[in-house]
């Protein structure tokens, strides 16, 4: 047995899980880097309570972000109205949380590792608020790449919160994971190697991408 019929049923389940993992980094990358880049320039308590927490998140266990999502987004809960439980959308918000402690605290901490002198240099050449992000950004690309490939490994290999969120849905939202697990529970021990190869392979190929980009930066 393979999931949804045969290679191209595989194919569209690996297709689902790789857009659905890079909507959901995509997403933590957008929220997490300015924040991540807001906490690396703060000396503050505040600011080292929230670096914590951003640190504290990246072993958040994935069931309890599903729980959480799942209770939010059920009939009753506060966004019930919104009609997401057991949709795509609802795995891209529970991966969006997973994936976004690990970019905020990864591109924090790539932006403290800079020279404090490079700061000052940039604040003397008289660059807005905009273009001094945007250099140290440049600066610290290498450890912003590791945060978007950690972000996106966050994602792509999650289960528990996917299932709980998701229902692993054939043809809507079953993914690698989830299917995986599937073929286990059913026996279908062959099946389930067969998909775990192509999620190691896929996890392989967007490293090696990342990889590539991040040495030729």
């Amino acid at each position: 047995m393979t999931p949804e019929g045969g290679s191209l049923g595989i194919a569209a389940v690996a297709a689902r899980s790789l857009l659905l993992s890079a909507t959901s980094t995509a997403l933590a990358l957008s929220a997490g880097l300015p924040a991540g880049m807001f906490l690396a320039q703060r000396r503050g308590k505040i600011a080292s309570v929230l670096l914590a927490f951003a640190n504290a998140g990246m072993a958040l266990p994935p069931v309890l972000v599903g729980l959480l999502v799942a209770l939010s987004l059920w009939r009753a809960g506060p966004l019930g109205f919104l009609e997401w439980m057991y949709t795509p959308a609802a795995i891209v918000v529970a991966q969006t949380l997973l994936a976004l402690p690990v970019v905020v605290a990864l591109s924090a901490s790539a932006i403290r590792s800079l020279d404090p002198e490079l700061t000052v240099q940039i604040d003397s050449l008289g660059a807005g608020r905009g273009r001094r992000m945007a250099m140290l950004l440049r600066e610290a690309m290498p450890g912003v790449f590791a945060a978007a490939l950690a972000g996106f490994g966050a994602t792509i290999s999650e289960v528990g919160s996917v299932m709980m969120v998701g229902g692993n849905i054939e043809g809507e939202t079953r993914v690698l994971t989830t299917a995986i697990l599937q073929e286990t529970r059913m026996g279908n021990f062959h099946a389930a190697l067969g998909l775990g190869a192509v999620l190691l392979g896929l996890s392989l190929v967007i490293a090696g991408l990342f990889t590539r980009f991040q040495s030729s930066r």
